[in-house]
This record gives C-alpha cells, structure tokens and sequence, in this order.
C-alpha cells in the first residue's frame, strides 16, 4: 500500500514550497521480501511501526532497522520508532527498553485514542527533520559541483 500525503508549507511558515509524501507500507511481512528493493529504491527515511507488548516484534524490527536503514545509506536520524499501543492495552511506555542500535533512534509512543495529536506532531517533526536532511544533501551535491 501506498499514501500519498501533499502538506503545504511543511516547515510551518507561509513561504515555504509544498511537499508530496509517500509512505510505502511493506505490512511486516516477510513474504514480501522480494518487494523490499522497491520500497527501499529512493528512500529517503524508515518509520518501524511495532507492538510494544509482543515479545517477538522487538525482535523483528531489529531486522527491519537492519534490511531498511543499515543496509542503505541512511542515517539513524532518518528512522522513527513507533511502538504502537492498541486501544485499552497497558500500554507501558516508561519501561520499554530496547537493545543497541535500536535505543539510539528516536522513539515514540503512540495511541491514537488518547494522544492522537501528539502522534501527528511527532510525525511533523520526522518529516521535517527528513527535509531538512535532504534539502543540506542536494546543497552539498550543487556545491561539489560548483567547486
């Protein structure tokens, strides 16, 4: 699956360009692997979405980090942790500790019948922070080739 996201002034001010998004669902499968080359072809940053409360899916999305972001050339700054809390689970989100390299990465806790703005301003941030990466790599392309 495959979202198509257009946020008008992403940075906030009113003289911002627009931005498209694309979020490429790979549903945690692995028997799509041989999909992942085109999810992975021009991407420019990695959301992990997981179930804090399954013991196997912390185990999973140590795989995930390393297929989607160590294999490519992509920063950590370039990957979001989403533990995802279903409506009504406990929902620990104080004591959820994760193994290296996971625990470097920005994490965040997510329910969205109770905090869904703050899900959607973290989600901002990351899309920020993935522009601004982006935006200093194309001036640093245009000044090798200036100089």
């Amino acid at each position: 699956r495959i979202l198509e996201y257009e946020k008008p002034n992403l940075n906030g001010n009113s003289k911002g360009a627009g931005c498209r998004l694309e979020l490429w669902d790979c549903s945690g499968d692995q028997k799509f692997e041989t999909c992942w080359p085109a999810l992975m072809k021009d991407s420019h940053g990695v959301i992990i979405i997981f179930n804090p409360e399954l013991p196997s899916h912390l185990k999973e999305i140590e795989m995930w980090y390393s297929c989607f972001v160590q294999q490519q050339p992509l920063l950590d700054s370039q990957c979001l942790l989403v533990a995802h809390h279903k409506p009504g689970s406990a929902g620990d989100t104080e004591n959820l500790s994760l193994a290296y390299p996971l625990n470097k990465l920005k994490l965040i806790h997510s329910n969205l019948e109770e905090d869904p703005e703050d899900v959607r301003m973290e989600f901002m941030k990351y899309f920020r922070n993935i522009i601004t990466i982006i935006n200093e790599s194309r001036e640093r392309e245009e000044m090798s080739i200036i100089s």
